[in-house]
């Protein structure tokens, strides 16, 4: 009558399951789960191969030695779809031995054997271009590619005797992408970057766009000729770097010394002049887009750094009354009707509505759409009292166009005028004496 011991109790369940039809017929299977993440993409399908090779092999068909690099451009852009002004980049990363040709089976290596088929464009572009040993692109890197874009492009003929002007303009560009581009400011350019950027839209639309000057984003040489325009303006002595006292020249002394001296401390940016209390054309490309567009993120965050003195992350009423105090003082030496602190205060408050009041942070800034005109009433007189006597066409102008940005306008608005006034100097003969100086570069 005693109880079992738990060995035999448990060598008696073991006896009955070995009898129980609920036993299982067989051990599981392993399941084999397929590859599902990819790094550079998944492999592209065969049709696409096959299309590809069908394309590769009717285009070496009539250069069975290989191709060279003046008749690389069909493959750039038929088969990589790639934009033509990428042939020589291209053509170089395949021919590594110099040896001036590309065989059909080196092309098929690269392109399709690196599974280069099946990347997006921006992945393509941002291989191509980048050191093979790097993982991001500098400057550097897209210095070949607008080297031939200057000499392929129907748009950019006219500079082909100016070649100081084909590397300002080229410099420019690169300028230009890096500042809305590579968001993180280091000057390297990341894929995430490029992904999330439109460069890769205004890569396409130049390479299909005769008329360069279509082309808004980067590429436009009237942007371009705005730009360097306005620093010619202000390097009156031409060394190709301008001081505060160049700067404060700025639109008509619209900007206060406060503003300035944050600017030239090299709080928003490090300056690329290397040389002390001077302002380099580089740097002078980050201030004008800054300037001139305070609806664009890098502009925001530009001169938020300069409004911010302590550096916290915020920008308290003391900041603010720091630099308007100055905006005050040239109120009155204007004979203009003053706008008190406190008004100001509460203006900027009904229009930001930042989240904590009395505080605005970098993110109540982007939320609003007229953050530009709270740095205009702290730092831009001539800007601020524009903004107070808008008139009701120029906003309906806005409205109708909206893909026009700020920048957009303002170089529309001086291109016309640099314009005419070369023109009037060409009527007067008086502008080729002056350009005709040693030492001096025209900017035209």
């Amino acid at each position: 009558m005693s109880p079992r011991s738990p060995f035999s109790r448990r060598m008696g369940t073991s006896h009955l399951m070995r009898d129980s039809p609920l036993k299982k017929s067989s051990e599981p299977v392993r399941e084999i789960i397929p590859q599902f993440y990819f790094p550079n993409g998944p492999p592209p399908s065969k049709d696409t191969i096959e299309s590809c090779m069908a394309r590769v092999n009717q285009i070496f068909g009539a250069h069975p030695e290989g191709l060279p690099a003046s008749a690389f451009a069909t493959i750039t852009k038929d088969v990589c779809k790639l934009p033509s002004f990428f042939s020589m980049a291209l053509f170089k990363k395949i021919d590594i031995n110099n040896t001036g040709l590309v065989t059909r089976d080196k092309f098929v290596e690269y392109w399709v054997d690196q599974n280069m088929l099946a990347m997006d464009t921006a992945t393509r572009v941002f291989t191509v271009l980048k050191q093979p040993d790097k993982n991001f692109l500098r400057q550097e890197d897209f210095r070949p590619v607008l080297r031939e874009l200057l000499l392929t492009h129907r748009g950019l003929e006219f500079l082909h005797d100016t070649p100081e002007f084909q590397d300002r303009y080229a410099e420019t560009v690169i300028y230009r992408i890096f500042y809305h581009v590579n968001r993180a400011g280091n000057g390297r350019l990341q894929l995430r970057e490029l992904k999330r950027s439109n460069l890769i839209a205004a890569l396409q639309q130049v390479d299909e766009e005769e008329d360069i000057n279509k082309v808004l984003r980067y590429f436009s040489y009237e942007h371009f000729y705005v730009i360097y325009c306005k620093f010619w303006e202000l390097d009156s002595d031409h060394d190709f770097l301008i001081d505060k006292d160049d700067l404060l020249r700025y639109g008509n002394h619209a900007l206060t010394y406060r503003i300035v001296e944050r600017i030239f401390s090299q709080v928003p940016r490090k300056f690329t002049s290397k040389v002390a209390g001077k302002m380099g054309y580089e740097d002078f490309v980050w201030f004008i887009l800054s300037e001139e567009d305070k609806s664009s993120e890098p502009s925001l965050e530009y001169w938020f750094k300069c409004v911010d003195l302590d550096c916290d992350g915020m920008i308290i009423l003391n900041e603010m009354q720091y630099f308007y105090e100055e905006q005050l003082h040239r109120m009155e030496c204007m004979a203009q009707e003053p706008v008190l602190f406190e008004d100001i205060v509460c203006q900027m408050t009904d229009m930001i509505g930042p989240a904590n009041e009395g505080r605005l942070t970098l993110r109540d800034l982007k939320r609003c759409k007229l953050s530009g005109n709270f740095f205009n009433i702290l730092f831009n007189l001539n800007k601020f009292v524009a903004f107070e006597t808008r008139d009701p066409f120029l906003i309906r102008q806005e409205r109708e166009d909206p893909s026009l940005t700020e920048w957009d306008r303002f170089a529309h608005i001086e291109y016309i005028r640099l314009s005419m006034e070369e023109d009037g100097e060409d009527a007067s003969n008086g502008s080729a004496e002056v350009w005709d100086e040693p030492g001096y570069e025209a900017p035209f």
